[in-house]
This record gives structure tokens, sequence and C-alpha cells, in this order.
């Protein structure tokens, strides 16, 4: 369905879903790899504290940088077919930014007083998990294919109903 002005898709939040959802795919994984090796480097220069900050700091870094794009899957979702700018979905995003900054507040409060972490392992296995998040979803976005007009791609599998001609 089209809005009235020509060519502008009422809803085109709903084509950039599958990169979200590619993105949080490729962390997932960026994750695991930097918590099994953060793991094994902080076992062998701290010991069992090294362990438990190194999946602390992966983990923590995974849930931040998974929330952003959990929130905007979500707004898609709940904004769908409504037309742009929707301020629901703003809404979500924002108010997902405002918790996640209270619980990070709150954690960070929480994990200074812990006897089982290692300040230093905690802060580059997060760092490094941090960067290597936004790697991933670079490449994600990268990788992606997100139409702008409403045509088959090649390769995509996909059926348009509508046909699309130069100057039409």
């Amino acid at each position: 369905m089209k809005d009235s002005v020509v060519g502008q898709d009422p809803a085109p939040h709903r084509a950039v879903s599958p990169v979200y959802s590619k993105a949080l795919r490729y962390g997932a994984v960026v994750t695991l790899g930097i918590a099994v090796v953060g793991s094994v480097v902080g076992y062998l220069v701290v010991g069992l504290p090294g362990v438990f900050s190194a999946l602390m700091g992966a983990l923590l870094a995974m849930v931040f940088m998974g929330l952003t794009a959990a929130s905007i899957l979500v707004a898609s979702r709940v904004t769908e077919g409504a037309p742009p700018p929707d301020v629901r979905f703003f809404a979500i995003i924002m108010g997902t930014w405002f918790v996640k900054l209270l619980v990070f507040i709150g954690v960070a409060i929480w994990l200074r007083s812990q006897s089982w972490l290692d300040p230093a392992v905690f802060s580059i296995a997060a760092i490094v998990a941090v960067i290597g998040l936004l790697i991933a979803d670079i490449a994600a976005f990268q990788t992606s294919r997100v139409p702008y007009v409403d045509v088959a791609l090649p390769g995509d599998g996909s059926n348009s109903t509508e046909k699309t001609t130069p100057n039409s």
C-alpha cells in the first residue's frame, strides 16, 4: 500500500527488521567468542575472579548493545502500518535508552563492591566486547540489503506485485 505521496511506503522501517536481527545474531557470536577468550585469559591472569569478570564484561556489553537493536525491532512492530514519523517509535527507543542508563548506573554501583570481580579484566573484556559489537553491527549493516523502492531484487526470492518502470 502506498501513501498519498507517490512512491512513499507508509511503513519503511519494516524493511530494516532483518538488518537488526542480523546485528543481534552477529553480536551474539562476537560476545560468545569474547566471553570464551576473555575467560581463558582472565583465568590465566588472576584465576577464577578473572573468569567471572570477563563473563560479566562480555554479558553486560551484549545486553546493553542488544537492547538497542531489540528496541528498534519492537518499535518497528508496534508502529507497523503507521505513516512516519510515528511518535511511538521514538518513545520506545528513548524509553529503552533511559532504562538502560538507569540499569547501567545500578549495575556499576553494585559491581563496585563485589569481591569476585577483577576491575581490570572486567574493563578490558567490556571494552573489547563493545568494540567487537560495534564491528558486528557495521558488518550486519554493510552486508544487508534494504530496498528503498518496492521492486523485486535478483536473488531475494520475493515476488513484487507492483511492476515499476522507469519514469512512472
